[in-house]
């Protein structure tokens, strides 16, 4: 699905991904932790095709494809998606449209997808009239997260990258968030879904295939779910000394 070989990123005349080696096959669950200013929403960034951050070497593949000189759009197309950590407001384009053009629903496909679209917005706790807001504008934290997830599932994405999706979420907001990606992945399979996070408490309610330390630029260390538990306990200094 995802092959990210030897990866080195700059913004600007910085480098931030100093060489970032990372597979996700179709299915899977990832999660990316680390501390801030890692690389963690650079990663992101990069493989969504943000303009600001230029690839120096390396590659990025996608289903078989180099995707490193794709823009954004063309990445979309090809089932790339990203929620980002702070969304975007758009005055003046609702909701329903914004995710009605985006998916490409027509005249004869479109009273299904606004069913489809309203059963997903009841599961996240949003109303009908959410659909009628101004994208994202005058939105709360929560509301902007959850307006993500609805994004990813109206879509119905072949990658999906959660950039701190868990970030600013209370409890119930968490466990309500948290168990919309479950059901993705229950519901596309052959979809694969990277987290990227600071913490491990989000994996209480999803069971992630790999987790990822990225310290300074790399991934310094992968495993399984108890890699976040030894995270959660003992911090990352361990791996960013391992990382110098």
């Amino acid at each position: 699905m995802l092959t990210v070989i030897n990866l080195k990123v700059k913004a600007g005349e910085v480098e931030i991904l100093k060489g970032v080696d990372l597979v996700v096959k179709a299915g899977e669950v990832h999660v990316v932790m680390g501390p801030n200013g890692s690389g963690k929403s650079t990663l992101a960034q990069t493989v969504g095709g943000s303009p600001f951050y230029k690839i120096t070497s390396g590659s990025l593949g996608f289903a078989g494809q180099n995707i490193n000189k794709l823009t954004a759009d063309k990445r979309a197309k090809l089932g790339i998606f990203l929620g980002f950590q702070n969304p975007v407001e758009i005055p003046g384009v609702a909701v329903f449209n914004v995710l009605r053009k985006a998916s490409g629903a027509n005249a004869k496909t479109i009273a299904k997808f606004r069913e489809n679209l309203l059963e997903y917005a009841t599961s996240l706790k949003l109303s009908d009239a959410h659909l009628k807001r101004s994208f994202n504008e005058g939105f709360s934290g929560g509301e902007k997260k959850r307006n993500e997830i609805l994004q990813m599932l109206a879509l119905s994405p072949k990658l999906v990258i959660l950039d701190e999706i868990d970030s600013g979420l209370d409890v119930d907001g968490l466990r309500l968030v948290a168990g919309a990606i479950k059901r993705f992945t229950v519901d596309s399979p052959q979809s694969s879904v990277i987290l990227i996070t600071h913490y491990a408490r989000i994996l209480k309610y999803i069971k992630a295939d790999f987790v990822h330390v990225m310290t300074d630029g790399v991934i310094v260390k992968s495993g399984k779910q108890k890699l976040a538990r030894d995270i959660e306990e003992r911090g990352y200094e361990k791996w960013q000394v391992q990382s110098q």
